[in-house]
Parts: C-alpha cells; structure tokens; sequence
C-alpha cells in the first residue's frame, strides 16, 4: 500500500511544483515584455528622429546650394552684360549683343496651368450619339450581317 501512495504522491508533488513555477514565471514575464518593447520603440522613436533630422538638413543644404547657383547665374549675366558694353566695337553690336543676352529676361513667364471647370471624374469611354451602339456593345464595329 506504501508503493501505491508513492506512485501517486510523487507526480502529485511534481505536478504542484510545476504549477507553481509556472505561475511565477508567469507573474515575472509581463514585467520583462513591456521593457523590451519600450526599448524596441524607444529605438524606432530615435532612428525616426535621426531620419526626420537629416531630412531637413538636406532640404536646408538644398536651398542654399541653389540659392548660390542662381547668384552665380545672376554674376555671369552681369558679367556678360559688362563685356558686352565694353568690348563691343560700334553701337550696333553692343545693342544686338544685350539683347540676345536679355532675352531669356523678355521671354513671357509660362502660363499656369489652371484646374478643370467641372469636379466629375473622367470618363473611360469615349463618348457616342445617342441611337449608335458603345465599344462595349458585341455589334460594335461590325458593318452589316454575316
């Protein structure tokens, strides 16, 4: 009788055992998940940063360097202009060669594209008279009986 309690005490015990280690692993492991997820996200929040802060440089670095591009455009024009004045020969080629500077300056600023009258969506069929059957229609196309 002795070995017949032995038989069942002992994976009684084991199984308390187990329960109980599984609950404090239990009660332990969602303390350490939020801590690893916060520094997951503390680390995407910190590239995310990172990226949005290079952004704006490039963006500042661009402006500058095209603002620099059309002051050194502006001094060659100047440039030119002073070049034509001076070593121009007679009055006649000092004007022509001004004006063939200056005409970009002349030309008319591009029009402005302006936006449709009417918010309807566009079709994706093309239009037909009332009585003529559409692309869709199975006689379309097709002159006469066969």
């Amino acid at each position: 009788m002795e070995q017949s309690l032995t038989v069942w005490l002992l994976p009684a015990f084991a199984l308390l055992a187990g329960i109980g280690i599984g609950f404090l692993i239990a009660r332990l492991a969602p303390n350490a998940a939020p801590t690893r997820t916060q520094r997951q996200l503390d680390e995407l929040q910190e590239r995310f940063d990172t990226y949005q802060s290079e952004v704006v440089t490039h963006f500042n670095t661009t402006a500058s360097l095209v603002k620099k591009l059309t002051q050194s455009y502006q001094d060659v024009q100047e440039h030119l202009s002073e070049g034509a004045t001076r070593l121009a020969l007679d009055e006649l080629t000092r004007q022509r060669l001004l004006a063939a500077l200056h005409a970009d300056e002349a030309a008319s600023p591009r029009e402005r594209l302006t936006p449709p009258k009417s918010n309807e969506a566009p079709k994706d069929y093309a239009p037909k008279a009332p009585d003529t059957p559409g692309t869709l229609d199975e006689t379309f196309g097709l002159k006469g009986k066969y």
